[in-house]
């Protein structure tokens, strides 16, 4: 009977950050099953909107979340050629523009007036709820990325944790991207 050589020096096999990444587009893949379910549920609701969100405000809060996408790749791209610096400075600024985005959120929700049992006041709440969820988890996320690289823990050569952070932030803002036309645009 042949026994199978041991893999050379006890090393696995397998590649970890290929696993980080397919887990992390696994993950992706299942979010978006959800926020597409969401946007089925307001088109399902075609023809009803409501006058009662602040378009003005919608906008505001977009380019906010749009231009934090630009201070995350700014980041990661920093990280990527080992000027920490920069990186520590952008991964402040995306999440300072991530606290912003948020609590426009909330003062939407405080403003909003829907009455109660409105249909699209429900997936208008519902909606951004979600939304909101994950941008507070993409802030806490960024500020534990933003702290390691404060501590010097990434270089070019190793960085994945601020890679995947970045790539997740990226995530929700192009889910934001398709939720703003259908709460605050289309009729």
């Amino acid at each position: 009977m042949a026994v199978a050589a041991p893999a050379a020096h006890g090393h696995a096999t397998h590649d970890p950050l290929k696993f980080n990444r397919l887990g992390l587009w696994m993950f992706f893949f299942s979010e978006s099953v959800l926020f597409g379910l969401l946007l089925s549920a307001r088109f399902f609701l075609e023809g009803i909107h409501k006058e009662h969100v602040d378009q003005i405000l919608g906008l505001g809060i977009t380019i906010i979340l749009l231009l934090s996408s630009l201070t995350a790749f700014t980041a990661e791209t920093a990280i990527e050629h080992n000027n920490q610096r920069v990186a520590h400075w952008f991964l402040l600024a995306t999440i300072v523009l991530g606290i912003i985005f948020a609590a426009g959120v909330g003062f939407e929700w405080k403003t909003a007036e829907f009455t109660r049992g409105e249909a699209f006041g429900s997936v208008f709440f519902t909606m951004t709820g979600i939304h909101a969820s994950h941008v507070v988890s993409g802030i806490g996320l960024l500020f534990l990325v933003w702290i390691q690289t404060k501590r010097g823990r990434f270089n070019s050569k190793s960085h994945w944790a601020v890679s995947g952070v970045v790539m997740y932030w990226h995530f929700v803002d192009v889910v934001w991207v398709f939720f703003y036309p259908a709460l605050y645009l289309i009729k």
